[in-house]
């Protein structure tokens, strides 16, 4: 694709990276990146083009290093809070289970609507933000987040807890399938890695955050008080996201066109990102596009599965470590809540350890076409938390009971957090590096199918531990984890056979081969 003779084209600040040492090993790769849809013609003439000034204070790439710091602060911060809500409802299920006369399965329940509303609404709010802005899906988005938490807050009954926490989670999915894109909205090449660092603290481990802080919130205030934590937190960080201006480039641009096109009464304004195609059916094709790749691609298959199943493993831990730790140890939920620091130690390594992984990742083979290194080599850091989280899950299973130290087993959840964190930012940034433009379709069926086996996986829990007892149940999910290790063994050494069959990667071939 030629550059159009401007002083600085978007082409400039959004052209793909040409190494992978660049940044494109990081939890989500530069190929999320607009996609030009229209150059100059005798119907768009170039000097109507509408684009970005040398040094355009509008151009997100440009903003302040300081602004540009808070704009990754609050995108974390917002998607922090969606993920505690998750599981910070968990430690207060013993209190529910009292006053409203119910079954454990049935106040898990409440963690199952939450995720699958998140799910269902990663689908809508991931496309829609590329319509409308990401600004204006995250202010209203929020803010009906924190006021779906009153209704929890003030229950008389189950029922409205459990619907609440759906559209809660509906609601809660725009920041947290929409905040990564911000981040890349805003970062060069350089800083990418960096910036990505900073933003996955918080939600990565956002669901370890939960019990946590429950567990004592529970024992001295009472189960509503896990609903009201959370308004109190996210209330200022509603007003720190609504600080934040648009971060999407076609959006800004098009705002831009738009308002020349009115004040010159001239339409013949335009962006290279005009597709010409309306509202409703552009957000149609986006919302087709997650589900046929997920029930036709084979990456998308294996890999949303895999991480899926990883995922409801992780939200499993939430049933057996109150077993294991309040139940048969006898600790406080306070006390018991602080056993998934281990898990959270885990994650946090596995965040500080990507210059590492860069490197091991750097070290593959560049594909001497595109001077990049393949995607498969960022399997080799999945293949390493496979390993490393089926290790921390039978380590658990097997030194969960009373007659062993209790340091053990939440020394466990160490290599199950590291491992954890590798599979969800690596195998996420592997989909996102196979796709390029179709990226984001590939990731919102990968969120939806995680969220979907969050939800119901742990719904369970209770039963299974019932009739097994930990050591067992621990066990057959162990196995299950490394059973799921061949994946990350076959896409390794057979992934780029897989690509290459793939019609929705010959397609993205061919587009930046026409570029």
């Amino acid at each position: 694709m030629s550059n159009l003779h401007h002083p600085v084209t978007l082409r400039d600040e959004f052209e793909p990276v040409s190494t992978f040492d660049a940044g494109a090993e990081n939890h989500f790769s530069s190929h999320l990146e607009p996609v030009i849809s229209k150059l100059a013609s005798i119907h768009a003439p170039p000097e109507f083009e509408v684009y970005w000034d040398s040094e355009d204070p509008e151009n997100p790439r440009l903003w302040p290093l300081w602004y540009k710091s808070l704009t990754v602060a609050a995108m974390s911060l917002g998607a922090t809070v969606v993920s505690l809500s998750s599981t910070l409802y968990t430690s207060g299920i013993p209190g529910l289970q009292e006053d409203f006369h119910v079954s454990k399965i049935v106040a898990l329940l409440g963690v199952t609507t939450y995720l699958f509303g998140m799910g269902v609404g990663s689908i809508i709010f991931a496309p829609l933000s590329e319509l409308v802005g990401r600004r204006p899906v995250y202010i209203v988005s929020m803010t009906i987040f924190l006021l779906l938490l009153l209704p929890s807050a003030l229950a008389q009954n189950i029922e409205s807890i459990l619907v609440s926490r759906f559209f809660g989670g509906f609601f809660g999915s725009a920041l947290m399938s929409n905040s990564p894109a911000s981040v890349n909205d805003i970062v060069s090449d350089k800083h990418r890695a960096l910036a990505f660092g900073f933003w996955s603290i918080g939600p990565t481990n956002g669901p370890v955050y939960g019990p946590i802080m429950g567990g004592f919130v529970f024992q001295y205030l009472g189960w509503r008080w896990t609903n009201w934590i959370v308004l109190i937190i996210g209330g200022p960080i509603l007003v720190l996201i609504a600080s934040v201006k648009e971060t999407y480039a076609p959006v800004i641009l098009k705002r831009r066109a738009a308002r020349k096109q009115k004040e010159t009464q001239d339409p013949r304004w335009w962006t290279r990102y005009d597709d010409g195609v309306g509202f409703a059916a552009s957000l149609r094709i986006n919302l087709k596009r997650p589900f046929v790749m997920l029930l036709t691609e084979p990456i998308c298959i294996f890999w949303d599965g895999y991480v899926a199943i990883v995922y409801g493993i992780l939200y499993l831990c939430f049933v057996a470590y109150p077993i294991a730790f309040q139940q048969e140890r006898g600790w406080s939920p306070g006390i018991g809540g602080l056993s998934f620091v281990g898990i959270g130690v885990g994650v946090l390594i596995a965040i500080a350890c990507e210059p590492l992984f860069r490197k091991v990742i750097s070290l593959h083979r560049k594909d001497p076409e595109t001077g990049m290194v393949p995607p498969e080599a960022m399997v080799s850091i999945v293949f390493f938390g496979a390993t490393l989280l089926a290790f921390g899950q039978l380590w658990f299973s097997w030194t969960c009971t009373p007659n062993v130290h209790w340091i053990v087993p939440i020394l466990a959840g160490v290599p199950f957090g590291v491992g954890t964190a590798c599979v969800f930012i690596y195998a996420s940034n592997y989909i996102a590096r196979s796709y390029g433009i179709y990226a984001a379709s590939a990731l919102a069926g990968n969120m939806l199918t995680r969220s979907l086996m969050g939800a119901f996986l742990p719904l369970a829990g209770p039963s299974m531990y019932k009739a097994l007892g930990l050591n067992w149940g621990g066990t057959i999910l162990g196995i299950v984890e490394t059973v799921c290790i061949s994946i990350p063994v076959v896409f390794y050494f057979y992934g780029h056979r897989i690509r290459k069959a793939s019609p929705f990667i010959k397609e993205v071939e061919k587009l930046q081969a026409g570029a």
